[in-house]
């Protein structure tokens, strides 16, 4: 123990001095950035673009990727995240962080002539909130394509 006995200095606080503290890599900023951007996700206006018609074809029928978990066939588009198994996908649309993200997207993202009427520039009015594509509709998309590209493979 190397702390104060009874108001007297121990034996080895006399002869060390001060003692450190915790924290020693506290100011350390490449550390800090690490652990920042570990979890980094998409950003909801980029989401948003995900979400778009011409793009939901291309995240949704993503081709095979031995590097992604469930090889990159079972994705949340509203989270981006990728998962192993169709049931997990399904456990994970009934968790509050999926429900959670789900409401944040049917907010209308900000535009920059949102900002200029904002600023004075023009009448603001208030953005209507955006219709998202649950899960269940993009899957359907998805079978839908894949029958479609099995009737012309099967007419060939």
């Amino acid at each position: 123990y190397q702390g104060r006995v009874h108001g007297e200095l121990t034996l080895n606080q006399s002869k060390m001095g001060r003692l450190r503290h915790k924290r020693m890599h506290k100011n350390i900023k490449d550390i800090k950035k690490k652990y920042r951007t570990r979890r980094k996700t998409k950003d909801l206006d980029q989401i948003h673009e995900d979400l778009k018609p011409k793009n939901v074809e291309a995240v949704v029928n993503a081709p095979i990727d031995g590097d992604l978990p469930g090889f990159g066939q079972f994705y949340c588009v509203h989270c981006t995240r990728h998962f192993a198994e169709n049931q997990l996908l399904l456990d994970h649309m009934k968790t509050k962080t999926h429900k959670k993200r789900v409401k944040n997207l049917s907010i209308t993202p900000y535009s920059q002539k949102e900002a200029d009427m904002a600023a004075g520039m023009g009448s603001y009015i208030k953005a209507a909130p955006v219709a998202i594509a649950s899960m269940e509709e993009l899957h359907e998309m998805r079978q839908n394509v894949a029958a479609a590209l099995e009737t012309e493979a099967a007419k060939a």
